[in-house]
């Protein structure tokens, strides 16, 4: 291909991006790509085009040093790249994109022009916060097959020859005539006590929901829901209330490619990566332990704790997960030296078996009522002045934020210690009538994409850390550790997985194999 056919591709492929590249780096690009093959000048290109856009351009001309350090980039060896095999990603570490709707393309919120997060946030900050939550939510909606000229009522898998659109709440406000048959997705909010409301970017309407039928799920204030009815003298009468639909993690990646929404060293996402993938297929015993509520202040509970390390030290698993809460209750000024206490005395426990401190992760993640940071959410890790003496004898030990995420390979997985479904049953408008909870569970998380779809007076989160809450696209194992019983579900090709509560339920808790993503339920017996 000659020099001027790469350079006006190039050049059209950067136009397409909303860039305009300067002559001076026109050419050093065109230089570079000449040697490769042609099919491949498209996969460069983008490459190179979505690694300029995460050095947080200030304006859309694009420079020689930005095309230098893209290219430096993506000439790295497989050996300097930095996927490597397991990693724990703190909450405040989580990338934050943000969806461009003029591009339809989601960008580092650097190269957006927003400012680096921080835990005292302006009012602007809670706006933005929910105005990316519905974007998320309602440009996966658009797309789905629900609103294919084939569908039908989103109330009957009967198909139809209607076609659906959603109305955003401005149309319904300016109109002066009854309407039927609209669809809108909108959060549910309660602005005036007693009285709900669906909300969007738009605007807000009050509505009817006394004879609504509801889809399966726990609908809280505080989600998204997809509604049918008719708007009639200034209200929405509901007639049907359903969850977005959701989408797997591989559809996401097919409309916005490599980028690595999850976290981590790696700047693309390790589900690319063959090599990460042989590793993790290449060992498939290996397994993570989760247990939560790990009351130390329990002599039972340690023993039961010592008995499982016992029973692990010769198979060693790759990590082991801690949860809280560490202790049964609060006791006061005297319950942070009880709690040092205990921890070094894990620390003891686990250094009994070197073996187990050399070859296995052990992962602290802080509980709701644990000592330490407000419990405002994400939760910092567990203060090193009262773990240090676990890290004197455990020194690879990892202190995590809650909630947290875990690499391993190619396989993603979010860990989030808090009792969610006992909150979601107890905030829920409407209690479904089938009593499988894990199941409508399950269906509210991954629809709503987010860890925590509850009012922000139940639930505080940081504002702008709320984006690290955030599970789109959607992980392969979510372990959301609530004292609710144990259960394993899949919804979407994702498993979400509560151990229990380790002290409650009779010292319960999960096991997962990375290599085959298989869940086993444990069991330590009380009479041991």
């Amino acid at each position: 291909m000659s020099l001027a056919k790469i350079k006006n591709n190039v050049s059209m492929s950067f136009r397409l991006s909303g860039l305009n590249i300067k002559g001076d780096a026109l050419n050093y690009l065109a230089d570079l790509l000449s040697p490769v093959e042609p099919s491949e000048h498209n996969q460069w290109i983008e490459r190179i085009i979505d690694l300029i856009l995460k050095q947080g351009l200030t304006s859309p001309l694009v420079d020689l040093k930005h095309v230098e350090a893209a290219a430096l980039e993506c000439g790295r060896t497989k050996t300097e790249e930095a996927d490597t095999f397991f990693n724990v990603i703190s909450a405040y570490d989580v990338p934050h994109y943000v969806y461009v709707p003029d591009r339809k393309k989601y960008i580092l919120s650097s190269a957006a022009g927003i400012a680096n997060p921080s835990i005292y946030s302006d009012a602007d900050t809670k706006g933005a916060m929910f105005r990316e939550r519905y974007t998320k939510i309602q440009q996966r909606t658009a797309r789905h097959e629900l609103f294919s000229p084939s569908t039908g009522s989103i109330l009957s898998t009967t198909e139809t020859s209607v076609k659906f659109k959603m109305i955003p709440i401005e149309f319904l406000l300016g109109t002066t005539t009854k309407l039927k048959d609209v669809v809108v997705l909108g959060f549910l909010t309660q602005l005036k006590e007693g009285k709900f409301y669906l909300e969007d970017p738009t605007g807000s309407v009050p509505i009817d929901l006394s004879n609504a039928v509801f889809q399966a799920g726990l609908y809280t204030e505080g989600c998204f829901v997809l509604t049918e009815g008719w708007y009639d003298n200034g209200v929405y009468y509901v007639k049907g209330v359903g969850f977005p639909p959701p989408e797997p993690a591989k559809t996401t990646r097919a409309y916005f490619g490599n980028a690595n929404f999850f976290g981590g060293p790696s700047q693309t996402t390790v589900k690319a990566s063959a090599k990460l993938k042989s590793l993790e297929q290449a060992n498939p015993d290996a397994m993570m332990i989760f247990l939560a509520d790990v009351w130390l202040d329990q002599h039972m509970v340690l023993e039961k704790v010592r008995t499982l390390l016992n029973g692990y030290a010769e198979l060693q698993p790759f990590a082991i997960v801690f949860m809280g809460d560490f202790l049964s209750s609060s006791k006061g000024s005297e319950g942070l030296t009880l709690f040092r206490n205990q921890f070094k005395k894990l620390g003891e426990m686990i250094s009994e078996h070197p073996q187990l401190v050399k070859n296995t992760k052990f992962i602290f993640v802080p509980g709701p009522h644990d000592p330490g940071f407000p419990a405002i959410l994400p939760r910092p890790p567990l203060p090193k002045t009262l773990t240090d003496g676990l890290v004197q004898k455990v020194p690879n030990a990892i202190f995590s934020t809650n909630p947290c995420r875990i690499q391993y390979g190619t396989r993603e997985i979010v860990i989030f210690r808090e009792d969610l479904v006992t909150r979601m049953c107890r905030n829920c408008l409407h209690f479904p009538s089938n009593s499988d909870i894990p199941e409508h569970f399950v269906k509210t998380l991954v629809s709503q994409c987010h860890l925590s779809p509850l009012p922000l007076n139940v639930r505080p989160t940081y504002w702008a850390y709320d984006s690290a809450l955030s599970i789109y696209p959607l992980p392969d194992l979510a372990v959301i550790a609530d004292k609710f019983e144990p259960f394993t579900t899949t919804n979407t090709d994702t498993t979400v997985v509560n151990p229990g509560s380790f002290s409650r339920n009779q010292f319960s808790f999960k096991v997962y194999y990375p290599a085959t993503g298989q869940v086993d339920d444990s069991q330590i017996e009380a009479y041991e």
